[in-house]
This record gives structure tokens, sequence and C-alpha cells, in this order.
């Protein structure tokens, strides 16, 4: 627009200073240049005009291709705030067709495809269809169900939604936002459905009364970033009436990944009776508000419990998020897609996705869960079902330790292989790195991801301190309920206690002795006697006693930090300090590893539960042997199953090395042997 104004002005300024030459020719020569020069002013006028507008569509489109092209990156949201879902831009062809895929060639095909930020992964995606090019959403469409429906570019197909009992004299009363979807050879084996809304939720009930469902598979949280994503369509306890069908809740078990809840669903008919059912929600907790989950060990697991509750006489399994497509839809073919690689040794994930979008439009919403999609089936192809009952535990471990030469361990060291091939995330320890923070790790090898490191408050003025070698590490019900970290360096040691402080920590589990081998292994951070004081902390010794394989220290820590007028604060906190660590090598029996578990585990019940610090030199082989026990045997407890090798798998994913050596592998069966035997009934550990 300036540069048009320019030219008009110049081109004024011109016939002005024309008009007013005394040397001009006259009025004749002015009466043709003024008709070419206004002719020129208009053109160059209009096409101005035509390049802003063209500009300004240009920009218009950038913008709204930007605001969805950000969101790739984490993996786009299912659920916008907008109320609607946002969709991946498709491709301009969709006739590209992706072929099966032999399980044998499924770890190189995902590296392929993983390659250039998953590229490959991104171009597979977009050649999917959206949907049905013959479906219509009639019903979902008609203004008395309009409402009903949680997002409004989220609609289940006429020709595959599930379709309830009317109500009489309520019009549209057999409408409900659910359509059924395929497994892999069972028709309708699902229901994919939205997460209920506030005045849907009797519908929901209803539609699980009368598909005859045992099953409700739930995977988003009621809220994600402060947002609803699903109603709760469930009491806390006690019973509570939705429509027709009375809900009463029977058990409630929590986990790190998921909670089950156990239901009696009566429905009250016309004639009085109530015959009662057994309805089992799995809600899976760990799903990220961004993207997917870090790991597919914990989706795997739930697939299979989710498999292990689900009755072979019930009805559909109802599965949601908060659309019913994006999770919902990861969820069925990671489902189909095992059922597959049984059947036929190959996956066809393109083609079953491509499928079941017949039924469903959109279901796998992003790139990400896609090739999440992968990664799982990659993850079961490559290790399987290394699950146990303990009761099938001792020919386990027959099969692990039997071979020709006595102390040869071929089956145990090839499992433990698989462990230690796994890549260390160098790329992920940048904080650890950092030339300010090297000179705080003990070992150069032994660093924690920046993903899960325990982070300390800033001190005023000074920088790089809130860094500390250690890592939060899940336990068998609760998200970060371990710190691993390496023993305190003596420029270390007052972090050491600020950590403790900061994360309410009531519990240590100490697993080295402060010298072995005539080497510093840990500095001593507690006093013998007395109190001693390390920067704005004070820890006074209150009891000192010896057990078994362990010693017991109950310690008071005082906050304090230099200020007049300022009142000290007080915490008690007790230290395990295990003692039946050998220099060389593992403890000779595992019952002084077990009786300090279940004290460590006694103290936390009565404290509060809040992080439990655990340290050896390092912060990784004993470290890693103790909470990978922990969560072993608390799983035996609970479930009587076990499962060593994804236990410490899951470690080594939030923490390099941890359970160091083969030797110190063999030990966790060891000890869970040993606990078998002592605790039978298991009624003495409970």
């Amino acid at each position: 627009m300036v540069l048009v104004f320019f030219l008009i002005s110049t081109t004024t300024e011109l016939n002005i200073s024309n008009s007013t030459n005394p040397s001009s020719s006259g009025d004749n020569g002015n009466s043709k240049v003024l008709p070419i020069l206004l002719g020129l002013s208009v053109l160059v006028l209009f096409l101005g005009l035509l390049a802003w507008f063209c500009l300004r569509l240009k920009n218009q489109r950038k913008v709204v291709i930007t605001a969805v092209d950000k969101k790739v990156p984490n993996g786009i949201l299912e659920e916008q705030e907008q109320q609607t879902v946002v969709l991946l831009p498709r491709s301009p062809s969709t006739s590209k067709k992706y072929l099966p895929i032999p399980v044998d060639s499924l770890e190189e095909e995902y590296r392929i495809r993983s390659a250039d930020d998953g590229k490959l992964f991104r171009e597979e995606y977009s050649s999917l269809p959206g949907g049905s090019t013959q479906g219509t959403c009639e019903e979902a469409n008609k203004d008395e169900n309009k409402e009903k429906n949680r997002y409004p570019n989220i609609l289940p197909y006429d020709h595959s939604r599930v379709i309830l009992t009317p109500i009489e004299g309520v019009p549209c009363s057999d409408y409900i936002n659910a359509s059924y979807i395929d497994g892999y050879t069972d028709k309708n084996k699902f229901i994919a459905a939205q997460g209920p809304k506030q005045d849907t939720v009797a519908d929901f009930w209803r539609m699980i009364w009368e598909q005859k469902s045992a099953t409700i598979v739930m995977l988003t949280n009621l809220k994600e970033r402060k947002e609803d994503k699903c109603y709760q369509y469930w009491p806390d306890q006690g019973c509570w009436t939705y429509g027709n069908v009375r809900v009463a809740v029977e058990d409630f078990t929590a986990l790190v990944d998921y909670t089950i809840r156990k239901f009696c669903v009566q429905y009250q008919a016309s004639d009085g009776t109530k015959t009662p059912r057994l309805v089992t929600q799995l809600h899976f907790t760990s799903w990220p508000d961004f993207g997917v989950p870090f790991s597919p060990i914990g989706m795997l697991k739930f697939l299979k419990k989710v498999k292990q509750v689900n009755p072979s006489y019930a009805g559909p399994i109802v599965v949601h998020c908060s659309a019913g497509v994006g999770r919902t839809g990861t969820f069925i073919v990671i489902d189909a897609m095992i059922d597959m690689m049984y059947a036929e040794k190959k996956v066809d994930v393109f083609g079953f996705v491509s499928r079941i979008r017949e039924q469903r439009s959109q279901l796998i919403q992003t790139d990400l869960q896609y090739s999440f999609v992968y990664q799982a089936l990659l993850e079961y192809f490559l290790y399987g079902d290394t699950e146990l009952d303990v009761s099938s535990l001792e020919g386990h471990l027959d099969k692990l330790h039997n071979t020709s030469a006595p102390l040869d361990r071929v089956g145990l060291e090839e499992e433990f292989k698989k462990l230690t091939n796994m890549r260390i995330m160098k790329e992920n320890m940048r904080a650890g790195n950092l030339p300010a923070n090297m000179k705080k790790n003990r070992v150069l090898q032994i660093i924690p991801y920046d993903f899960n490191r325990v982070i300390l408050s800033m001190k005023r003025g000074q920088e790089f301190t809130d860094y500390i070698n250690a890592s939060f590490i899940d336990g068998y019900r609760q998200k970060d309920y371990f710190i691993a970290t390496q023993g305190p360096l003596a420029h270390t040691v007052d972090d050491f206690w600020r950590m403790v402080w900061e994360w309410k920590c009531h519990s240590i589990v100490m697993l080295t002795e402060l010298q072995e081998r005539d080497q510093d292994k840990c500095l001593q951070y507690w006093p013998t006697e007395d109190s001693v004081t390390y920067g704005d902390f004070t820890v006074e010794i209150k009891g000192d006693m010896l057990c078994d394989a362990f010693s017991l220290r109950d310690l008071l820590l005082t906050y304090g930090p230099v200020s007049a007028h300022y009142e000290l604060q007080t915490r008690l906190v007790r230290q395990f300090h295990f003692h039946g660590w050998p220099e060389i090598g593992i403890p000779t029996e595992g019952k002084g590893m077990i009786d300090i578990i279940a004290a460590v585990q006694k103290q936390q019940q009565q404290s509060g539960n809040h992080p439990i610090v655990v340290h050896c030199s390092a912060g990784a082989g004993r470290t890693g042997t103790f909470i990978a026990l922990s969560n072993i045997l608390e799983r035996v407890k609970a479930e009587g199953l076990l499962d060593v090798f994804q236990t410490v798998k899951s470690l080594r994913m939030q923490r390099p090395h941890m359970v160091q050596t083969v030797e110190q592998y063999d030990f966790c069966y060891k000890v869970v042997q040993d606990f078998v035997d002592i605790f039978s009934d298991y009624a003495n550990f409970k």
C-alpha cells in the first residue's frame, strides 16, 4: 500500500510540475500526458490492491497451518480448547498403500520409519483414509442429539452406531455417541465411545447394561490441563443410581499405571426385578497430557489385564477416552495387531486402521499415536510376555540355570543381555553434563535423565543449584515413589539434605559401607553423636540400633537458615543402613533384604508415603536391585505374579545401569524364591 501511495504521489507531483513548467509546450502537451498518467495511476492502484489482497490471503492460510503444525512435535491433543478435535491435515493423495510387515522385519521397519524424526511414520499416517466415504451421521446431527456429543466434529456413523432401546415418549432416546468396532477376527469386539458428559451418564450405563458389557476401558483422566475430559460416571464409594441403573462400588485397586474398579450393576426393571452383574472398569492413568506414554510397557501390562478380566461370555468391551477416537483407537489397534502377530506372524497396522475407520472416523488421531502402536508391537515382539505366576517360579529358574556346567548361567545371561543392550539416552542428560554440574557426579556414566531428575529449589543468585545426581523412580502403586541417588560427596552433602527436606522424605535406605576395598564409597552424612550442620540444615542423632542385617538410625533434621525471627522447623528421618552386602558380589541369602524392605514399608505407612531415598555409592547397581525387589515383592503380595525382566527394564529406562550385573539380576530371582519359601501364604508380609 505504501508503494501504491508513493507511485500516485509521484505521478501527481509530475503532473503539477508539468502544468507549472514555463518551458512546457502548452495545453496540447498536457492534454496528451495527463490521461496516460491517470491511466497508469489507476492500473498501479489496482495492481497494488490485488497484491495486498493476495498477500493477506496467503498470511491467513499460513497462520492456520502453523497453528496445527505447532502441535505436531508433542502429539496433537485429542481435545482442544475450542471443544473440537483438531485433525491433522491429510495428504492430497490417499491412494498409497502399505503392505503387512512380517514380524521378523518389524525391528528394521520401525528403525527405517523412525529415522529423520519419524518422517516416514508421518507419511504413512497421512495416507490413511479419514473415515468412511459412504458413512452418514444423520442421527448424530439431529437437533435433539447435538448436545449429547462432546465434540461436534467427532460423530458416530449411522451404519455402525450403538442403538439404545428407545424410552417411550422420549424422542431420539436411542442415540449415544458410540460405535461398534471390530477386533482382529471378532466382529463388534469393542464399543468405542466418547467420555460420558453429565447429561449422558444414564445413557452410558444403559448401553453397558443392554450390550451385556462386563469391562470398561478408560484411557483419559477426568481433567487434564484444567480441562474437563470426562464426567465421573461412577460413585467413589457406596452406590448411585443413573436412570434405571444402580451402580455400587465393590472393590478398588490403585496401581502405578492404572486403577481397577469393580462395580455391582443392577437394572431396575418395570416389574421390580433387579439382576446384579459385575462390571470391571480398568482406568489407565499414565497417558500424559501431551503426546503418548514414554514407554509402551505400562500399556502392554494394562492390555494383558483387560484380556484377563473380560469374561468370554460378555458383550463388547467398552473403550473410551474423551472423544473416543485417539487413545481409544490406539488401544484397539494394539490389541488387534498382537492377535494378528500370533495368528499370521505379521502385522498390518495400516490396513487395520483403514478398516476400522470405516466404522468410526479418525480412530488413532495423531502420527505419534500411530508410531506408538508400532513401538508397542515391537516391544511385545522383542521381549514377549515375561510375567510369571509364583507357582511357576521354580520351574522358570531351573530353565534359566539348567546348563551342563553347574556354575554356567547361559539362560540367565541371555535374559540379562537383552537389558544391557538397551540404549542409554545420553541426549537426555543435558543438566547432569553441564560443566557446573559435572563435579557433582560421583560416576560419569551414571547421570540422571532430564525428564525425571530430582529438581531442587534454586538458591537465590546462584545458577545451577537446582541439580543433584538423583532420579525419581516409580513404585508398584505410586509414581515417583523412590528417589535413586548416589552416596553424597563432601561438596554435595548440603544438597542431599536439601533434597530430603524439600521432597518431604522420611526414609533413607543406605546399601553401601562408607569404605569398601580401601575406597571411599560414601561420605558419612550423619553424626556419630550429638549433631552436625550442613548449610541450612542441622542433623541430630536420636537413636542407633543394630538389627540382624541392618542398622536403624533415627535422625532429627532441622531447617533454619541464618535469619533473625526465623522459626526452626524439624522432621524425624529414619535411615536403614543395610550391612549384608559384601564388598564383592551379592548377599549370601535373601532374608536380610526381605526384612529391610518390610521395615521400610512399615515406616512409610506410618510417615505418609513420601518418596524413599535409596542410595549405594553411584546409585544404580545395589540401589536398582533394592527398588526392583521392593516392586517385585509388592506385586507378589498383591497378585501372586512377578516379572523380574520387565521390572528391571522399566528401572533402566528411568535411570542408567539400574541392576548393574548379572549376579544382581539373579539375586532378584533368588530373593523372590526365598520370600515364597518363607511366606508361602503371604500372611506375614501383608
